[in-house]
C-alpha cells in the first residue's frame, strides 16, 4: 500500500500525471497481482449474494421498467439480463443498467461504511455483462471485480461525499470504470482517461436519498455502470477527458467537496500487489439500510422481553453520527413516519424498522414494508415513541480505522410505562464478519435458496452456484451462467410499466 496526499492544485503548477490520484488509480488497475483463493471465493459470494436478491425483485416495477428500456437494445453477441433466456442478447451498457437496477431495487446487497458509504457489488453487473460482450474469461472478471472493490473501499475510507450533500455514485463510477478496465487488461492511460470522464460525470446530490425516496435509489448503480461502460469505450478509441479530475483548480473536490483547502489521503496497492479489500465489505442479512442490521437483530431478540409492547412508554436510540441523522430522526424527514411513504424512505426509516421487528419478531424483504403493514405499525403508534441521538462513542466505533473493532449498531433503551427500563447493545450485525454468525459460502447459498429457490429449482441453482465458485477457471462462453435465467413466463412482460420511448419501432 502507498498513500497519497490530494488535494487542489492550481492550474498554473501543472501537476505532472503520475501525482494525480486518477493515475494512481490507472496504475493499479493496469498491473494488479494474483488474487489469493479467499479473495476469489468471496467475490463467488458476490455473484450468488447479486443473483439472489436481483432475481427476488425481478417483477418489482422499477425493475421491470429498466428491463423494458433495456429490451429496445437488443444485439447480437451483448449481454444477458437476469430472468430471461441467454439467447436474448442486449448492448452491455443497458444490461448493466437492467441487472444493476434489479440488484439494487431491495437494498438487500453488500456494503462498506467509512468516511462516505458504499455498496460495492453494484458495479458487477456492468462487469459481467461487459465480460459476455468482450468475451473475456473467468479469471478476466475476477481480476476486474477485485481491482473494482479495492478502488472504492479505497476512496470511501477516504473520502466523505455526503459531508457535502453528494450522492455516493462519485465512488462507485470510478471504481466500476477502473474494474472494466482491469478485466479488460486496458494500459493505464486509456484507464486513467475513463476515470476522470467517470468521475467528472458521476457526481450528483444527495437528495436522492432525502425526503421521499424514490425508486431512483434502485437506477444509481444502473447509471454508473453504463456510464463506466461509455467511458471506457470512449477512451479505448483514444479520446482524453478533463483533468486533473480531482485536484484541478475547477476539480470536484475544487468545487463538489471542501474546496482548496481540503486535503485527502488515498492509500492504494502498488502495482503488483494483490487486491484484496472486498474481504473488508459485509452484505445483508436483512433488506434494509445497513445501518439497521445490527439494531434489527437486536430488536428481534429484545422484543421476546416485553410481554406486551403496549406498555411501552419510550424507546431510545443511542447510535452514530450517520444513522442518527441519515436514518434517524436526526434527518428531520417527516417521510420517515408516514406510514404513506415509499418503500426507498421506509427503509431508510429506522424508526419504522425497529418498530416492526420488534412487533413482529422477524423481518421480511415483502411483508415487512407492505402499506397494511406500515398502516398498522402507525395505528399502534410504537414507531412514533421512537427518539435517536447520536453517542461519540457509536461515532467512534463507525469510524475506527481497525476493521476488527469497527461496528454499526447502538444502545437500544426501552422504557415501559411503569418505568421498567429493559436496555440492549449490538455494535455488528450476526451476520458480519466479527458477527454472531458471520456469513460465508453456505450462507449465500441459503440466501439464494430462500428468495429464489423454488423458482429456480435445484437443478438450476446447482448449475449457477457451480459456476460462481468455479469464476477464476470458466471459459468465456460460460459466462452466461452467471446471470441465471427464470423459467418461461415467471418475467413479467414489460407492459406492466407502460411505454417509454424506446418501445417504440421494435
Amino acid at each position: 500500500m502507498k498513500t497519497y496526499e490530494v488535494r487542489v492544485h492550481p492550474s498554473a503548477a501543472q501537476l505532472p500525471r503520475d501525482e494525480q490520484l486518477a493515475w494512481h488509480i490507472a496504475s493499479f488497475a493496469a498491473n494488479p497481482g494474483a488474487l489469493d483463493a479467499d479473495v476469489l471465493e468471496m467475490i463467488a459470494c458476490r455473484i450468488v449474494d447479486n443473483a439472489s436478491v436481483a432475481l427476488a425483485a425481478i417483477n418489482r416495477r422499477p425493475v421491470a421498467s429498466a428491463r423494458a428500456m433495456a429490451l429496445g437494445h437488443p444485439r447480437k453477441g451483448g449481454a444477458t439480463l437476469y430472468g430471461l433466456p441467454s439467447t436474448q442478447r442486449f448492448d452491455a451498457e443497458w444490461a448493466a443498467w437492467a441487472n444493476a437496477t434489479a440488484v439494487r431495487e431491495l437494498d438487500y446487497h453488500d456494503t462498506f461504511l467509512a468516511a462516505e458509504y458504499s455498496h460495492p457489488a453494484d458495479a458487477i453487473s456492468p462487469l459481467i455483462a461487459v465480460a459476455q460482450q468482450m468475451g473475456v474469461t473467468g479469471a478476466d472478471l475476477a481480476r476486474g471485480i477485485a481491482v473494482h472493490y479495492e478502488v472504492h473501499v479505497a476512496l470511501v475510507k477516504a473520502i466523505s461525499l455526503h459531508k457535502y450533500k453528494k450522492d455516493h455514485a462519485g465512488h462507485l463510477a470510478p471504481a466500476t470504470t477502473a474494474g472494466i478496465g482491469a478485466m479488460l487488461g486496458l494500459p493505464a492511460e486509456v484507464i486513467y482517461q475513463a476515470v476522470g470522464q467517470a468521475v467528472h460525470l458521476a457526481f450528483s446530490t444527495r437528495q436522492s436519498r432525502k425526503g421521499e425516496i424514490s425508486s431512483w435509489k434502485a437506477y444509481v448503480p444502473g447509471f454508473t455502470g453504463k456510464l463506466a461502460v461509455e467511458c471506457i469505450d470512449r477512451a479505448m478509441r483514444g479520446e482524453g477527458s478533463p483533468s486533473p479530475i480531482y485536484e484541478g483548480e475547477d476539480s470536484v473536490i475544487a468545487w463538489m467537496l471542501g474546496g482548496k483547502n481540503d486535503v485527502y489521503h488515498v492509500s492504494l496497492p502498488l502495482p503488483g500487489d494483490s487486491p484484496r479489500a472486498i474481504l473488508e465489505t459485509y452484505t445483508k442479512a436483512h433488506s434494509a439500510e445497513y445501518q439497521a442490521q445490527a439494531l434489527i437483530d437486536l430488536a428481534i431478540e429484545m422484543g421476546h422481553q416485553i410481554p406486551d409492547l403496549d406498555q411501552v412508554a419510550s424507546i431510545l436510540l443511542e447510535t452514530s453520527h450517520h444513522t442518527h441523522y441519515v436514518i434517524g430522526t436526526g434527518a428531520a424527514d417527516p417521510q420517515k413516519s408516514d406510514p404513506e411513504a415509499s418503500r426507498e424512505t421506509l427503509d431508510h426509516s429506522i424508526m419504522y424498522i425497529l418498530a416492526v421487528a420488534l412487533e413482529d419478531g422477524d423481518w421480511h424483504h415483502v411483508d415487512s414494508y407492505t402499506r397494511a403493514r406500515a398502516r398498522a405499525a402507525d395505528k399502534r403508534g410504537l414507531w412514533h415513541k421512537i427518539t435517536t441521538v447520536e453517542h461519540p462513542d457509536w461515532t467512534a466505533r463507525y469510524h475506527e480505522e481497525d476493521p476488527d473493532k469497527r461496528q454499526f449498531g447502538g444502545r437500544i433503551i426501552i422504557t415501559l410505562k411503569d418505568g421498567t427500563v429493559i436496555e440492549g447493545a449490538r455494535g455488528v450485525a450476526d451476520a458480519h464478519p466479527n458477527g454472531k454468525a458471520p456469513w460465508g459460502w453456505d450462507a449465500y447459498v441459503g440466501k439464494l435458496n430462500t428468495l429464489v429457490g423454488q423458482e429456480l429449482g435445484s437443478a438450476g441453482v446447482q448449475r449457477f452456484t457451480d459456476a460462481a465458485y468455479r469464476l477464476a477457471s470458466l471459459a468465456a462462453a460460460e459466462i452466461d451462467l452467471l446471470i441465471p435465467a427464470l423459467p418461461a413466463g415467471t418475467v413479467e412482460p414489460s407492459t406492466i410499466t407502460g411505454e417509454g420511448i424506446f418501445d417504440r419501432g421494435l
